[in-house]
């Protein structure tokens, strides 16, 4: 009897396919994890960025229990009775409640990881290149504390150049900025290996409290840091930009404590986060003086390349070209390079396992 023109779907060869990944998923669970100051996410292999969540824990206060995580906790910042507590455990890109962590991040990996999976996972972590080993074993503990069942870790400017697309495994100098929440990443790269690398304290956090004290001086007006954000975000900006751009902001009066409402522009903003931004280029400028002539000419010709959250900030990147006369490059969604970078280490193990540090 002639079958042709039947459909014979299970035996499609999609449906092989399809059952032979799922059969790989019972094993393949190896993660990948930028662990950072204001948010933390979450590569799988295979299946790119799951996770992506504000670095923020509520618990009630008397129990230890956790009420939330992630942006469930970051919505109700500042806005809890005083049983319960909001922590952000991460302080200038390192962990500053070792307990707190370690739960944020027992709580993200339930949230990712698959019911079915038969192993702990493999978890590689980017981290700040000027941390301490003690710095560097809290990091291991907490995941290993989380649920790992091993733990490696990359420094962020290496995974940040990953994430850019930069050819550190060739023998060309690249030069990679990772402005992320709590440091600032400054490093040159060649040939897998890091030529230079200088980290500073001074970031996306700073920026925010920069704002914060700006605005209590002049106004003798107390924000809340996220609010700050906020306001760096609408109208943050390293340049005046041509039209001035303005917006309302919400507070405590100091003298008083009642709530009050001011008017501030970007004119206001861009002054108060000069300070900060001028540590960036003054770090930036200091490694460009620490290279020899050969990387030197490599990196006028590729440029350098920005990432992280503060890459984001307007006309950065024409203040920094204009501090150096260097082009700068913006990578392409600067927020995800790191764990984008750490993702690719991930999906590479066997290979790219010399770029992991030891602790």
């Amino acid at each position: 009897m002639s079958t042709a023109g039947l459909s014979v779907p299970f035996l499609e060869p999609i449906e092989v396919a399809d059952s032979r990944d799922f059969l790989r998923s019972l094993w393949s669970s190896d993660l990948a994890m930028d662990l950072g100051t204001a948010n933390t996410l979450i590569y799988a292999k295979n299946r790119g960025i799951i996770l992506n969540e504000p670095s923020v824990v509520a618990i009630e206060e008397g129990s230890g229990k956790t009420l939330a995580v992630g942006h469930a906790a970051k919505d109700i910042f500042g806005k809890t009775s005083r049983s319960i507590r909001c922590i952000r455990p991460m302080k200038d890109g390192v962990i500053a409640d070792f307990e707190m962590t370690s739960l944020m991040i027992s709580f993200m990996l339930n949230q990712v990881r698959k019911k079915w999976s038969l192993r702990k996972p493999r978890i590689v972590i980017g981290i700040p290149s000027g941390i301490t080993q003690v710095e560097k074993k809290a990091v291991i503990d907490a995941a290993l504390c989380s649920g790992a069942s091993k733990v490696l870790l990359v420094e962020e400017p290496m995974a940040a150049a990953l994430g850019a697309g930069l050819p550190v495994d060739r023998p060309v100098g690249s030069m990679i900025i990772d402005i992320g929440g709590g440091t600032t990443e400054v490093a040159i790269l060649a040939m897998n290996g890091t030529i230079y690398s200088h980290s500073i304290r001074v970031a996306g956090d700073e920026m925010d409290e920069a704002v914060q004290r700006q605005i209590r001086r002049v106004f003798g007006l107390q924000v809340g840091i996220f609010e700050a954000e906020r306001i760096k975000l609408i109208l943050g900006s390293a340049l005046p930009s041509g039209r001035q751009r303005s917006m309302s902001v919400f507070g405590r009066d100091i003298a008083n404590g009642i709530p009050r409402q001011i008017e501030i522009n970007d004119d206001f903003v861009r002054e108060a986060l000069n300070e900060p931004l001028s540590a960036i280029i003054s770090s930036v400028v200091t490694a460009l003086e620490q290279t020899t002539p050969e990387v030197a000419q490599d990196i006028v010709a590729q440029g350098i390349h920005l990432a992280g959250g503060g890459a984001l900030l307007r006309g950065l990147t024409e203040r920094l070209q204009r501090e150096t006369g260097i082009p700068f490059t913006r990578a392409a969604d600067p927020l995800s390079c790191v764990v984008r970078g750490v993702g690719r280490v991930v999906e590479n193990l066997k290979e790219m396992h010399v770029l992991c540090i030891s602790q």
